[in-house]
């Protein structure tokens, strides 16, 4: 494994180093990595790892929320969730399961075994298995094979047939498109096959797609799901859209989810639940960027990079005072990314808040909502309640959402662009 930030990384070596938050405190200790084997060409996919956390419980932590993986240590970002860790049918464990495995060499039908795993980061923030360390059988009692780093594509014996899995070729083809686009593919499929397609995305990756669909097929989707997964990908949707699904469930069912789900998670959505849908609070997300005032301008630009925030949240640091957890300490202001971007990385953010971007408050309607992004040319627009705490905020794809008419998503009319 390389020092530094690692795009290529051996997995078998991951075993027992430490699992820290961007504060330097220890989360855990890595104990295995997840790959989803795939069809043909397709290289299999790291999908998470599995972490020891206190008191010896296994949890599953996303690669999404791996930020780096330096020297002995790995960095999460963000909330990870504690429930412990359950092997999914699709899933194979690196070190339990693929270390020691028999495989082909393809160029001389040659069997060798599986020492060590690589992955390599994507320009698309995934990571595939590129390059496998196996050992040749040896020669006598006491003579070991030679051992060689081959590419991935040069051995047989990792890649699914399509009769494993009856939805997995789709599977394999999907990967890589935007979730919007897997989106609109779903809705063109059978009520079988696409339930067929929902079970075998991930969690992150379902939630994504099924914030992209209309309302009658993500109830479809949520209804055919068993509680705990639905509940797991509740908890990887945005707080918003998440509280817009469970209204549109039968209530016995959205309280048993709410119920199954983070006690954190939970709270965030049953908050948005007691709005209107058209209001400030209705529409908001729960999870912005917010700093203490004695947080730096270095500190803002780390939390900007994070790949799993929308441009639109990334465009705007809160600067609150204790806690930074919605509903937050008072609000003292906004910082915005660009004027982060001219300042000295040292620079307290408080030094900086825009105090002239009055916050909404939650029961503000739509209409008022537009006439404030308008007229001020945002992006996003901070939610305040009446004794100065901030409870979220309001996104532009989130008003634009709400403007448009309930089947926008049902328009197949491609005439505004695109090849």
């Amino acid at each position: 494994m390389t020092t530094g930030a690692a795009t290529r990384v051996f997995l078998a070596r991951l075993a027992g180093i430490g699992v820290f938050d961007p504060n330097g405190d220890q989360v855990g200790k890595v104990r295995d990595g997840i790959v989803v084997l795939r069809i043909g060409a397709n290289p299999p996919r790291l999908t998470g790892l599995v972490v020891e956390v206190q008191p010896r419980r296994r949890i599953f932590v996303p690669m999404t929320k791996v930020t780096a993986i330096d020297a002995g240590q790995v960095i999460v970002t963000g909330a990870v969730n504690l429930r412990r860790f359950e092997q999914r049918a699709n899933e194979t464990l690196v070190t339990a399961e693929l270390l020691d495995r028999t495989v082909d060499l393809r160029e001389t039908g040659e069997q060798v075994s599986i020492l060590d795993v690589a992955v390599e980061k994507s320009q698309s923030r995934d990571w595939f298995v590129s390059q496998l360390f196996v050992r040749k059988p040896g020669g006598g009692l006491r003579r070991r094979g030679a051992t060689l780093v081959v590419d991935w594509e040069d051995v047989a014996g990792l890649s699914l047939p399509i009769a494993d899995q009856p939805a997995e070729q789709l599977l394999a083809r999907l990967d890589t498109m935007r979730a919007a686009d897997v989106a609109h593919i779903l809705q063109e499929l059978p009520a079988k096959r696409r339930l067929e397609v929902a079970r075998g995305l991930e969690d992150e990756r379902l939630a994504d797609v099924i914030e992209e669909l209309p309302d009658d097929e993500r109830v479809e989707i949520m209804q055919a799901l068993e509680a705990e997964r639905a509940a797991d990908v509740l908890e990887e949707m945005d707080p918003d859209d998440a509280a817009d699904l469970l209204s549109e469930l039968p209530p016995d069912q959205a309280a048993d989810l709410l119920q199954r789900m983070e006690p954190d998670d939970a709270e965030d959505i049953r908050r948005l639940l007691s709005y209107d849908d058209f209001s400030a609070g209705g529409m908001m997300t729960t999870e912005p960027i917010v700093l203490p005032p004695d947080a730096t301008v270095a500190d803002a630009l780390a939390r900007i990079r994070n790949p799993e925030l929308s441009p639109a949240l990334a465009s705007q640091v809160y600067v609150t005072r204790s806690p930074t957890e919605t509903p937050t300490g008072r609000y003292l202001g906004a910082c915005h990314f660009q004027q982060l971007l001219r300042e000295p990385p040292g620079t307290l953010v408080s030094a900086l808040v825009d105090t002239n971007l009055l916050p909404i408050g939650p029961e503000a309607p739509l209409d008022v909502i537009t006439r404030y992004f308008a007229t001020y040319n945002l992006v996003a627009l901070p939610v305040v309640d009446a004794n100065g705490h901030l409870l979220g905020a309001v996104t532009i794809d989130d008003v634009i959402d709400h403007m448009l008419p309930e089947d926008w998503r049902d328009n197949d009319d491609d005439s505004a662009g695109g090849a």
